[in-house]
């Protein structure tokens, strides 16, 4: 499969990790510009980024077993066309799911919350359980629940030092989800990502 490689992620930003802690809200309005590759690559990198030479990542995971799956829901990015994205950690690119522009469709399946079928992108972080559960039994369920939120925050805090904006969404139908971007693995969070409106 086809890959996109995505511009390479700044290591060292403008905003302190305190700042961006101090300025980190949920909000679900955004405004109708696009968001540049660059932004995108920059907050995939936060989620799921390789930051050492053996594969560990942005987000620790127990044991190392790296249970999470990013996609990518693209409706409005410079220079990517609209559809469905598979991040790839090893090679900080994008593989093409699925064409087209299907942000009203997951935001149906989110219980027809707006804030989907608005932002430029939504980022959905899936499990597959059995990476974790294989090692761990069944407290490695907990473990993917941990290592998810720890992705989450690091999205938010990303999101803030670039001045994007962004909310974690829980409320939605996993199977619908699941259809609507024609994966296998359990979806845990929907984070719709934008431009801070008014800002």
């Amino acid at each position: 499969m086809d890959q996109i490689r995505l511009p390479l992620p700044e290591r060292k930003g403008a905003v302190s990790v305190e700042e961006a802690l101090a300025e980190r809200r949920s909000r679900r309005k955004y405004t109708n510009k696009p968001l540049s590759l660059n932004e995108l690559s920059q907050v995939l990198w936060s989620a799921q980024g390789i930051t050492s030479d053996w594969g560990g990542r942005t987000a620790p995971s127990a044991g190392a077993t790296y249970p999470i799956e990013v996609y990518t829901v693209v409706g409005n990015v410079e220079n990517l066309n609209p559809g469905v994205y598979h991040y790839i950690p090893l090679a900080h690119s994008l593989a093409l799911i699925a064409d087209g522009d299907i942000r009203r469709q997951l935001s149906r399946a989110a219980l027809g919350q707006e804030m989907v079928r608005e932002a430029p992108v939504t980022l959905v972080i899936a499990a597959v359980y059995e990476r974790t559960t294989a090692r761990y039994g069944g407290r490695g369920i907990r473990y993917v629940y941990m290592e998810a939120g720890h992705i989450g925050e690091n999205i938010y805090l990303q999101a803030e030092s670039l001045n994007l904006a962004t909310v974690a969404v829980g409320a939605f139908d996993d199977a619908g989800v699941k259809s609507v971007l024609g994966i296998k693995e359990e979806p845990l969070y929907l984070m719709p990502l934008g431009k801070k409106l008014g800002e």
